[in-house]
Order: C-alpha cells, then sequence, then structure tokens
C-alpha cells in the first residue's frame, strides 16, 4: 500500500503563505500538511501569532524554528536590533529611489535560508514537497531577490539534488500577483481575518508599509474589504 503523501507550507501568517496552505488542506487532507513557522529576529511577534491561529483553523500541525542569531550583523529595518525605520511607500517608489536594488527589508537571502531549514524539517517528517510563497509583487524590480523565478528554480533543483529525489520546491503563486491571490483565497473562503501583513507591530496594521499598500490593493482589486481592518 503506497504511502499517503505529505506536504509542509512555509507560513509567514501572510495572505500568501495561508492561501497556500489553504490550497495544500483541500489537496492533501489536514492530517497529511505541515506548517512551519520561522523567527528571524523580526520587529514583533504578530505573524508568528497569526500562522498560529491560521494553523489552528485548519488543524494542521505546526512546527518552529527560531533563526535569529544568524541576522546579528544585519542592519535589514525588519529586524528588531536594527536602527532603520521601516519605510512608509511602495516597493516601486523604494526601487526608484534606490536605483533598482533590493529594498531595505530584505533580509539577506532570508529566503533561501528558511528553505534549506524546511527541506530538512520536511524530509524528517516525510514530506514528499514544500510550499513557498513567493510572488511576483515581491521579485518585480529585483525588490525581493529571493522570491523571483530564477532564485526559486535553482533552490527547486537544489532541494532535489540534495534529498535524492524525495523532496521537491513548489512556488505556484511565482508569476501571481497579490490580487489574483486573494482571488484565489477567497473562492477558498480562507480566513484572512487571522492573517497579518504589516511590518510594523502595532495593535492594527499601520496601513502605510509597503506590504500594507500592497495587500489593500489586492482586496481592492477584488472588490471587497480586508477583513483583517473590518474584522
Amino acid at each position: 500500500m503506497q504511502a499517503q503523501k505529505k506536504a509542509l507550507v512555509l507560513c509567514s501568517g501572510g495572505v500568501d503563505s495561508t492561501t497556500l496552505l489553504a490550497q495544500a488542506v483541500q489537496e492533501f487532507g489536514a492530517a497529511n500538511v505541515f506548517a512551519l513557522s520561522i523567527s528571524y529576529g523580526q520587529r514583533h511577534v504578530k505573524e508568528v501569532e497569526a500562522a498560529r491561529a491560521v494553523a489552528e483553523r485548519y488543524g494542521v500541525q505546526q512546527r518552529f524554528l527560531d533563526l535569529g542569531a544568524i541576522f546579528a550583523d544585519s542592519s535589514c529595518s525588519l529586524l528588531a536590533h536594527a536602527d532603520q525605520v521601516v519605510p512608509h511607500a511602495t516597493y516601486a517608489d523604494q526601487q526608484a529611489a534606490g536605483a533598482g536594488e533590493p529594498v531595505s527589508t530584505y533580509v539577506p537571502f532570508r529566503n533561501g535560508l528558511f528553505l534549506s531549514a524546511a527541506a530538512s524539517v520536511a524530509l524528517s517528517l516525510e514530506c514528499s514537497v514544500i510550499y513557498y510563497g513567493a510572488h511576483a509583487d515581491d521579485w518585480a524590480g529585483a525588490a525581493y531577490p529571493d522570491c523571483s523565478p530564477t532564485f526559486v528554480e535553482a533552490m527547486a533543483r537544489a532541494v532535489a539534488e540534495g534529498t535524492g529525489g524525495e523532496l521537491r520546491l513548489e512556488a505556484p503563486f511565482v508569476n501571481a500577483s497579490k490580487a489574483d491571490i486573494v482571488r484565489a483565497g477567497l473562492e477558498l473562503d480562507v480566513p484572512y481575518e487571522l492573517t497579518w501583513s504589516c511590518y510594523e507591530g502595532g495593535s492594527e496594521p499601520c496601513g502605510a508599509c509597503a506590504t500594507c499598500l500592497d495587500r489593500a490593493a489586492a482586496f481592492a482589486a477584488n472588490g471587497v474589504p480586508d477583513p483583517a481592518l473590518s474584522a
């Protein structure tokens, strides 16, 4: 009898990974899906709390890792120890001001690290696939180079090669916009009211950082209010 296939989803507690989790549960069943949430020294715990709430809602097992020490020397504005402030501007505006360089909220090779760690965890849990929520809004203009299709393809090859073909990496949204992702999630009745995207850690989303602006535009494009704001 063939063993039941299992999936591991990198879950940040945001829109993209929560939508991926919903799709994985639909395909594999909750009993065969694991959520992996990673702390990296970020400014707040809101996203980890959101990831926990989402995993509980879907009834999937969750694993946690703390990789914050790796970024101790980074000045990235997302990190708690950094002096830089989180820019209140769209990714496109930040890119224009920075001559096309990665934005200040780019954590050095964070997603490469996360995916490598996820591969080890996934193998230990006997999963056959890792799902990663990179999407086109993040890699446009090389704002986050570790979200691009080229990066995903390279990491997919590394995961397949490094696991002897036992594990594959999939990023089904890599060429989709956040509006596309929200559209897919609305069809699955994803509990977006539980998610958190804001780079700031206040009691409410700031509404001005790049990810807040991107999220607001995605829900507006679908003609619905953001449930996290109207809850």
